[in-house]
């Protein structure tokens, strides 16, 4: 039987006990990593590195695959890429990004904002599917698994329940995280896009918690836990399509979210501490240079450039220069010339950020 999406939400209940065990546990998980997340005196220096930790794993997903090396060293602000795969990841963090200033800003996340993602994601303005002949296949067999709707009238008005079922809290009583499921599920089996469907609906994943306030500052990790467990995900995206598993599918969504949440809470806690250790020895050792914005600078780019310190501290080349001397005499900082630019390497942030997949 062909599968065909219908208006949310599904005529099915989520109050078994393993459900809501799960769903206590990853609640329990998700309010911890909020509470560690203000610990980080600037929010700024969070989604700066971790959007691009999301987005890098995010694009890994759909073999879209660079290096920490290769993502930290591009430029975003210049529009300077190492790679065509860095900059596809750095456009997926500009749209997580700017998805979440509109989220912030109207409380709302509606189909003109994930328009506009997508199109920032794809670099490209084609808007929802209107022609027919988008199918899913299996990547090593070539079979076709799926067929989304194909009528361009029939994606926009799946879209705009969709929109609904997001923004209007009335539509039914299950929690935001199931409730998130259920998105995802939808917004995947729609496939309203031509490319980016993936990446866009994990960013969903994440502003719908933002939306909710179940979290303050997009950053949690949990394309990391779907691109770990990627046969599963996708297993169970079609199991729900061919035999209503459900159940089997939000417990899946709920098990990343409370793995994810904990894994980031301790990252997140890592770099408080790195952070208070640097500030420590800068305050002791290089007094005059010491600022809370210098230090924000290089802990929200573990490459760092002259040109950053310029750019967004507001001061010359020479005194960037010397900031960045001066963090390297003390062992702050590791000074590398590649080609014709000059790297300063927050080298204990970038190790810490590298190996996030071992918390």
């Amino acid at each position: 039987m062909t599968y065909e999406p219908k208006p949310l939400p599904p005529d099915i209940g989520f109050d078994t006990v393993s459900i809501l065990k799960k769903l206590g546990d990853a609640r329990d998980a998700l309010a911890e990593l909020r509470g560690v997340c203000s610990s980080i005196p600037n929010q700024g220096i969070l989604i700066s590195t971790l959007s691009l930790q999301e987005a890098k794993d995010s694009s890994a997903i759909e073999n879209i695959i660079t290096t920490h090396d290769d993502l930290y060293r591009s430029d975003s602000v210049a529009n300077l890429f190492v790679s065509p795969a860095a900059k596809e990841v750095h456009s997926y963090a500009e749209a997580l990004r700017s998805g979440f200033s509109m989220v912030k800003e109207k409380g709302l996340l509606t189909n003109r904002q994930i328009l506009e993602m997508q199109a920032i994601l794809e670099q490209n303005g084609a808007g929802f599917r209107k022609i027919p002949g988008t199918v899913l296949k299996n990547d090593l067999t070539g079979e076709v698994v799926y067929e989304p709707p194909q009528d361009g009238g029939k994606v926009l008005t799946l879209m705009t329940d969709l929109e609904r079922f997001i923004n209007d809290d009335s539509v039914c009583d299950w929690h935001p995280l199931i409730k998130m499921a259920v998105i995802h599920h939808q917004f995947e089996s729609i496939h309203p896009f031509h490319d980016g469907n993936g990446r866009t609906g994990r960013i969903i994943n994440i502003l719908y918690l933002v939306k909710q306030g179940l979290l303050h500052t997009p950053v949690l990790y949990l394309s990391r836990y779907i691109n770990r467990n990627k046969n599963e995900y996708y297993r169970l995206l079609q199991a729900v399509r061919d035999h209503g598993a459900w159940q089997e599918w939000v417990l899946y969504i709920l098990t990343g979210v409370e793995q994810t949440a904990k894994q980031t809470s301790r990252l997140i806690e890592g770099m408080r501490d790195l952070m208070k250790s640097y500030k420590h020895k800068l305050r002791e050792e290089r007094p005059k240079i010491y600022s809370q914005d210098l230090l924000n600078v290089v802990f929200s780019h573990p490459y760092s450039k002259i040109e950053f310190l310029v750019r967004e501290l507001g001061i010359n080349r020479i005194t960037a220069t010397r900031y960045l001397d001066e963090l390297e005499s003390i062992g702050l900082m590791q000074k590398l010339k590649i080609g014709r630019s000059s790297y300063y390497i927050n080298t204990q942030l970038f190790d810490l950020l590298a190996n996030a997949h071992d918390m």
